[in-house]
């Protein structure tokens, strides 16, 4: 397809996590795994939340949204993944590759939304416990559920616009296993100084921008639990410890990658499957484990 004086580029070529068979089929079959504990552990807590009338407060809410998006995510990455893992050349359509950058960064940044509005939950519920359930209605928890969604397309459609106006003559070889902004706007014909800059002011403002609201929400917990009870801070600090480290998983490889503008490393596209694919393994098991009701509702859904 010609554009000015040049061949626009119909595909990109991805080289994957390696070209080693050995480390292939090792690398799917810890992925496949890893994908199938993603897609059951959270549709099992989507359908014990569902299905308990007990688990209906908005922590429930909140994690059962969690969960879709934790599927959601995963599954934009994952399967093409697994596919080009048993595939000896890896090619992606220009417009499949958009298409993957544009709900990559949607379900990725509603996550970031959702977390910190979770962590805003548990401060409420925790620091203000007269006034929970008049702050964190249900018109209020759809309010917040549908401010991230709105914020998450918000966001993925700014860096989504800002990629398909750059020209693409070539090279067409990305060095990652799924299309992602960094690796792809470097492959433009073009100088890329504004708009790597907006990059970052994008997604690796935003990226960090919550994950301080995030540290800021469970200091003020544990500083509030501590003043008041020495036991309950205790299992504060155990609970928030845990979120805490699951949310360390996600956000620091995402500053890591968009809060550096004009700079790669090789390693990047192995930073980047702690937060596309083992973070949303461990959210089931963080989140859910530590519920008392969740596993009750579990148990008797496994009974059934």
């Amino acid at each position: 397809m010609a554009r000015g004086n040049f061949s626009r580029v119909t595909e990109f070529i991805l080289l994957g996590l390696s070209d080693k068979r050995e480390l292939q089929v090792l690398f799917f079959t810890i992925f496949l795994l890893a994908y199938t504990m993603v897609l059951l552990g959270n549709l099992l807590i989507i359908v014990a939340v569902r299905t308990n009338p007990k688990l209906s407060s908005p922590m429930y809410f909140l994690l059962c949204n969690l969960s879709f998006i934790d599927i959601c995510c995963t599954s934009v990455t994952a399967p093409r993944m697994l596919m080009d893992l048993l595939s000896q050349r890896k090619v992606i359509a220009f417009e499949g590759c958009i298409a993957q950058l544009f709900f990559l960064h949607f379900v990725g940044s509603s996550e970031m939304f959702l977390l910190t509005v979770m962590a805003y939950d548990r401060y409420t519920a925790i620091c203000k416990p007269l006034h929970y359930t008049a702050i964190m209605s249900r018109w209020a928890c759809w309010l917040l559920v549908s401010s991230c969604w709105a914020g998450g397309f918000l966001h993925s459609i700014i860096q989504t616009l800002l990629t398909v106006q750059l020209p693409f003559c070539g090279p067409n070889t990305i060095d990652s296993y799924f299309c992602d902004v960094p690796p792809v706007i470097r492959l433009a014909c073009t100088d890329i100084y504004t708009t790597e800059w907006l990059m970052a002011s994008n997604s690796g403002l935003v990226s960090l921008g919550c994950f301080l609201v995030l540290l800021t929400s469970y200091a003020l917990i544990l500083l509030t639990v501590r003043d008041r009870v020495p036991r309950g801070h205790c299992k504060a600090l155990s609970t928030c410890t845990a979120h805490l480290a699951v949310v360390t998983l996600f956000f620091v490889p995402c500053i890591f990658i968009y809060l550096r503008p004009f700079s790669t490393f090789p390693f990047d596209k192995y930073v980047c499957v702690s937060y596309t694919i083992f973070s949303p393994v461990m959210n089931p098991l963080i989140y859910t484990l530590r519920s008392k009701e969740v596993k009750e509702s579990m148990w008797r859904l496994w009974k059934r």
